[in-house]
């Protein structure tokens, strides 16, 4: 048993002899044996598990491994459901609720009685909301991700989940693909529990918080029904305990140092643009000093190293197989800070091995050596112009390379519905070289900064063969998409940006190589105008509740997307009583 500090956090509720103290330890009882009050560790499991949220419906089992851990190493659990987002379900996207999920799960942990936290994570939100709340409150806390799910096959070819979503529906308008074989791959697709097994929003914040020193080395990427995910959970309950001892807390732990670990592994695995917006607010939380300029300054050269959907070929349970986060990150090893700490208290690169040997690839198709990578330049691309004065980011691993570099007319659509309602209308002017302009979709005009920026392509010329073209918008699109996809567009439209004033016909430049977005105006012509009547009227205005508070405080995509009164962190001190 983990050796315990004379006076722990929980002592405050539970070692008086008083009626405060009387009445904190009556009411857990219970079963709950004395001992349980004696200034044992009382260790939360911050647990998203719900049936709604179908990625993190396992949790409940990972927490009981996570229990037993804690049980063993002296410690005392205590199950805390928190706030989840489902990403599949929740309208109008789980985006709008992550800060929300973050504030009550912090509120949650400096409110009770715990010395430390484990917290369960999986689909796309919870992760980042989960480590958003425990940089906020400051207690020794760490990460168990879920896990992706096994792979799926349909008709013996593997299916990944969100990318072949978005193909195979392509496929259905082009009219290469009956609707029937379409519905009949549903399936499967889902084959285990788990969340998307391709490299999606989930499965890059799972190995991220890893990276970035958050989570047991060697977890990260367990699929979710593989025993060893239960085993290191195990181990994570053991390490929590630890962990308050030695009094680890996020503040200890992560530096700048963390953020560059967590951005050369991004570029490596060729993670989800979300990561960026995740990353940027959890670092906010922390008071670490981290702008959109360090992914493309740092990722800028990085190797993508995985060759996994949609960026790639493979699946998530073969990155497990071919060696998993640690073969991938030692051959970037001299990219990583060497000093940048983890939850075991050592540096993450003290857990990757000196020799080449020692972290071995079991698969070179699926895990490329740095002397043969997939693509030689993987990181996030921050691309700036009069379009994008506070920044835009494209991912090039998912685009068309032939895209990276292009000219062309706009065609603009003021909101989602106006989208859907012209897009396959016969007569629109649209050619291959169109770039399609979807606004109204930032953190304040849709509002929550939905997963809608990877716009379906007009179905006439997907007739004609047409599979990418280049599209831009002010939200986001989900980890699981592909293509040459402008995100994040900032300002946003709603937030006075130069997109509410583009109109169809004006001529944009993409401009990759050069970080350049611009559309062809001068800066005269641009001031001139104001927005159309039919754009702000696509901008939210909501009166009342959670999505008026979010729009009126909601900061920009270029700096996290966290509401302005929650960056920055209180602490876990509660100064009153509550009886």
């Amino acid at each position: 048993m983990t050796q315990r500090p004379t006076e722990q956090r929980s002592s405050q509720w539970y070692g008086g002899q008083d009626r405060n103290g009387y009445i904190h330890r009556a009411w857990m009882r219970r079963g709950v044996p004395s001992h349980a009050f004696d200034g044992r560790p009382q260790i939360a499991i911050a647990n998203t598990a719900s049936d709604l949220t179908p990625c993190n419906a396992h949790l409940n089992e990972v927490g009981r491994s996570v229990e037993q851990g804690v049980y063993e190493a002296g410690g005392i659990p205590l199950n805390l459901p928190v706030v989840s987002l489902g990403e599949t379900n929740v309208r109008p996207t789980a985006m709008l609720w992550r800060n929300m999920a973050a504030m009550a799960t912090e509120e949650m942990l400096r409110a009770n009685p715990i010395d430390g936290v484990v917290l369960l994570g999986g689909c796309d939100k919870t992760i980042p909301a989960l480590l958003m709340a425990a940089a906020s409150v400051d207690l020794p806390a760490v990460v168990v991700p879920g896990g992706p799910m096994l792979n799926g096959t349909f008709r013996g070819v593997p299916l990944g989940c969100g990318t072949d979503v978005w193909r195979l529906s392509e496929e259905v308008r082009a009219g290469t693909l009956s609707e029937a074989d379409f519905l009949r791959s549903e399936s499967s697709m889902i084959r285990s529990r788990g969340h998307c097994n391709t490299m999606g929003t989930a499965s890059t914040m799972g190995l991220l918080a890893e990276a970035l020193g958050a989570s047991l080395p060697g977890i990260a990427g367990t699929p979710a029904a593989d025993s060893r995910l239960l085993e290191g959970a195990h181990a994570t309950g053991r390490l929590a305990v630890e962990m308050v001892a030695e009094q680890r807390t996020p503040s200890t732990l992560f530096s700048r140092g963390s953020f560059r670990n967590a951005i050369v592994a991004l570029a490596a695995i060729g993670g989800s643009t979300n990561a960026v917006v995740h990353l940027l607010a959890i670092a906010g939380r922390l008071g670490i000093e981290l702008t959109l300029d360090d992914f493309d300054r740092i990722g800028s050269g990085v190797p993508l190293l995985v060759d996994l959907q949609p960026a790639g070929r493979f699946l998530m349970e073969d990155l497990h197989r071919a060696g998993g986060l640690h073969a991938v990150l030692h051959q970037v090893r001299d990219l990583l800070d060497p000093e940048a700490l983890t939850v075991t208290g050592k540096p993450l690169v003290s857990h990757l091995g000196e020799d080449i040997d020692d972290v071995p690839i079991w698969d070179g198709e699926v895990i490329r050596t740095r002397a043969a990578p997939v693509l030689d330049d993987a990181g996030i691309a921050v691309l700036r112009g009069n379009l994008a004065p506070d920044g835009a980011v494209i991912k090039p691993a998912a685009a068309s390379p032939h895209l990276l570099r292009h000219r062309g007319r706009a065609l603009v659509f003021d909101s989602v519905e106006d989208l859907h309602a012209r897009l396959d209308d016969p007569d629109l002017d649209v050619d291959a070289d169109t770039v399609l302009v979807l606004r109204g979709c930032g953190p304040r005009g849709y509002p929550g900064m939905p997963e809608v920026a990877n716009l379906p392509l007009p179905e006439k010329l997907l007739a004609q063969g047409v599979r990418d073209m280049v599209r831009i918008c002010d939200g986001r699109m989900s980890g699981t998409a592909y293509g040459t996809v402008v995100l994040h567009v900032a300002p946003e439209a709603a937030a006075g940006g130069p997109l509410a004033l583009v109109r169809t016909g004006d001529v944009i430049v993409l401009d990759v190589e050069a970080r350049r977005l611009d559309v062809e105006l001068t800066d005269e012509e641009l001031a001139a105008r104001q927005p159309s009547e039919a754009t702000v009227a696509g901008f939210a205005a909501p009166s009342r509740g959670w999505e008026r508070l979010y729009v009126e405080t909601v900061g920009q995509a270029n700096t996290g997307a966290d509401l302005d009164f929650l960056v920055g962190s209180s602490g876990s001190q509660v100064a009153r009583e509550s009886h």
